[in-house]
């Protein structure tokens, strides 16, 4: 069952939807384009991929903010060949008649001006989005070739331009049935010199989540990068043409409350009813949908007029408050809660919640240009009042539902408090402050964290070897016995009473959950270092799975890292040289064999007498042709290299070869922590069977 609680403001007037006259005055312009291609990163926060697909967002956030305001229904967004984006809707389209203070054309106005938009005053938009309405400029100003295509008033006008410059005036170029916009673009390699190939399943997911927060919004994206044949683009929509090509299609009528559904489709429930509310607060809407399920994880997500909001904000702190009290006084209410218990605390009550919380405001205030967080507080105070009537209203109604979730939260509660008491009694302060640091560990003699490193390596014998081979000055050595517990299925009371993480949560010196203090950690670069092999494998895993946890801010800050220990080592002849992947190999082995081709054809080869193979048998060059004077040694374990080998190949900061840990994507990352690490087989399952095909060199 699904509970919808829905409060109807009333039939707007035409002022507050907006003006659907939207002309040449509704365009306002406050200063020049020029320093967007000087400092991209002001403007789209990097020139990295983040920055490049932050151009897709911003010319779709135009056509969203065209839906949002009831002018637009459909929206598609396709990859064209040779990393050309086009984005379509039908909307009402960019004016194009003659702007009063520029004297151009209003679409050369929006597209070539910063902050010239329909977003600045005026009634065009009551609710927008974008870059503080710079976006179609910035795209322009970063692309090395645009084109704008406006259908109204009964014609079609475009204009093209060459990175920002117009290269003619807008002209109409023939009669149109149609109305709305298509921007086609290609971004600058002079700006994105990293690349500009776009990530189309980032594309897909980015745009699901907007269709679910803009109720009944169609979007389409296609991926027609590898179409072979010419693409007739004079269609408006290219979906027209039924293209062969990947095609995904999203339209939800529940909003967020579909999307919290979607969110737990693999997730045990707590209770059947999603609670739902959107309610107009002084002219601000708000719209919540949470869900509790049986699991120690929590999910919220955040958006303020459709923007994603991961570091939370004003918005946030409403609903977590309101969350907090509405559930205290229901417990109170109906004595579930004693007189002489403690009140439940925010941590309690959001253990096992998912929830969204979406805020659409007349003039947000963002922290940040690529907007991060709320700053605006009347966000917080619209959304702890719908969410505090709205939710008191749905435990009255649901209370079995209620009753559940407020016994789930106080089981939270115990949990909370029997960690604390593991907390005191395993991290003491003198413990934290480093006076009684682990026996296992080999500290290093620096004191400087932003200079020293922990390697966490993988059984004693491999942690012989580290010990003996680091750099004593700022390499630190912590081996660890056997595997981890899965923190993912575990409480930390009972993590912390395990011996190896007590360990480690010790030698980081940051202590964990409420007591975590970044600060205080002791090696600005921690290193996992286990064997390439399935159990190195899982023990990396479980390491990470701890790491994302209960140390996020050491991920977040680049302080994680994975040691890549060679595959090979090859003997040849007197020289030894090391393989860190299967390629690698055969390159050496390809060059070596040319190298005693050439020998033998000068007529200085030395006939050799067969050397004895050392090391296990090379399995990836049978049937292959053996080359006389080299042996292959593969690579088990840690524990078969000696302590110079082990610096050479992979502590040596000068040679060593790490790949260093980073979440580019907060939500996917807690789905596939959930379903590798989770207590659900049936996702597990699924996953594996769905990735078996691309697993290669698997070692059983």
């Amino acid at each position: 069952m699904v509970q919808f609680i829905h409060m109807a403001v009333g039939k707007k007037d035409e002022k507050a939807k907006g003006n659907p006259r939207y002309s040449a005055e509704d365009i306002y312009v406050l200063e020049g384009l020029e320093p967007v291609r000087k400092r991209p990163g002001m403007y789209i926060g990097s020139t990295g991929p983040d920055g490049l697909h932050h151009l897709v967002w911003e010319i779709f956030d135009n056509s969203r903010d065209e839906a949002m305001g009831g002018f637009a229904t459909e929206i598609e967004v396709a990859l064209l060949p040779g990393n050309v984006v086009r984005v379509a809707d039908d909307g009402r389209g960019i004016p194009v008649d003659i702007h009063p203070k520029t004297k151009v054309s209003a679409l050369e106005t929006a597209m070539t001006t910063l902050h010239a938009g329909g977003k600045f005053g005026g009634e065009s938009y009551k609710v927008s989005g974008g870059l503080h309405g710079v976006g179609a400029s910035v795209v322009n100003a970063l692309s090395s070739w645009l084109r704008a295509e406006v259908h109204r008033d009964g014609g079609m006008y475009v204009q093209e331009y060459d990175r920002g410059d117009p290269r003619a005036k807008v002209k109409k170029v023939g009669s149109s049935k149609r109305h709305g916009t298509i921007i086609t673009f290609t971004a600058d390699p002079k700006i994105f010199t990293t690349t500009t190939e776009f990530d189309f399943l980032k594309i897909k997911d980015h745009h699901r989540q907007q269709a679910y927060l803009v109720k009944g919004m169609k979007v389409r994206i296609i991926d027609a990068r590898e179409h072979k044949e010419k693409i007739d683009t004079s269609v408006f929509f290219l979906d027209e043409l039924h293209l062969p090509v990947p095609t995904y299609s999203f339209y939800f009528e529940g909003g967020l409350l579909s999307l919290v559904k979607y969110l737990n489709k693999e997730e045990e429930v707590l209770h059947d009813s999603v609670f739902y509310v959107e309610k107009e607060h002084e002219k601000m809407m708000v719209e919540v949908a949470l869900q509790y399920i049986a699991d120690v994880t929590m999910r919220e997500m955040s958006f303020a007029n459709n923007i994603h909001t991961p570091e939370g904000g004003m918005h946030l702190t409403g609903f977590r408050s309101a969350l907090t009290r509405i559930l205290n006084d229901y417990a109170r209410k109906n004595g579930i809660l004693k007189e002489s218990d403690d009140n439940l605390s925010g941590e309690d009550v959001r253990e096992g919640l998912t929830a969204v919380v979406s805020v659409k405001i007349p003039d947000p205030q963002f922290e940040g240009q690529t907007k991060a967080k709320l700053g605006s507080p009347e966000g917080r105070t619209a959304t702890e009042a719908v969410v505090g009537d709205a939710l008191s209203d749905f435990l009255e109604e649901h209370p079995q539902d209620a009753r559940r979730i407020v016994e789930r939260c106080i089981l939270s509660q115990k949990a909370r408090k029997a960690a604390k008491a593991a907390r005191e009694t395993v991290l003491r302060k003198g413990i934290l402050e480093g006076l009684a640091l682990p026996g296992k560990l080999a500290d290093c003699s620096s004191k400087r964290p932003e200079e020293s490193e922990l390697y966490i390596v993988e059984g004693d014998s491999a942690g012989g070897s580290a010990k003996q081979g680091r750099d004593r000055k700022f390499q630190a050595i912590l081996p660890l016995k056997g595997k981890i517990l899965n923190i993912e299925k575990a409480r930390l009371d009972r993590m912390l009473a395990f011996t190896e993480i007590r360990a480690l949560i010790i030698a980081l010196g940051t202590a964990i959950a409420d007591e975590f203090d970044l600060s205080k950690l002791r090696y600005h670069r921690v290193i996992i270092m286990t064997d390439a092999d399935v159990d190195g494998a899982h023990i990396r895993t479980l390491l990470l799975t701890l790491f994302y946890r209960y140390f996020r801010p050491l991920i977040d800050k680049g302080y994680i890292y994975i040691a890549q220990p060679p595959l090979y080592r090859l003997q040849v002849g007197k020289k030894a040289e090391y393989a860190y992947a299967d390629k690698e190999r055969d390159e050496i082995l390809a060059r070596v064999k040319k190298e005693g081709a050439s020998k033998k054809k000068e007529g200085k080869e030395e006939k050799e007498e067969g050397e004895k193979t050392e090391g296990e048998s090379e399995e990836a060059g049978e049937g292959k042709e053996k080359i006389r004077g080299v042996s292959i040694q593969r690579y088990k374990g840690l524990g078969e290299m000696n302590p110079e080998q082990l610096w050479e190949t992979t502590m040596n900061p000068a040679r060593r070869v790490m790949k260093r840990v980073m979440v580019a994507d907060g939500q996917e990352a807690d789905k596939i922590f959930e379903v590798l690490m989770g207590s659900d087989v049936l996702p597990r399952k699924r996953f594996i069977q769905t990735h078996a095909k691309n697993v290669k060199n698997l070692d059983v």
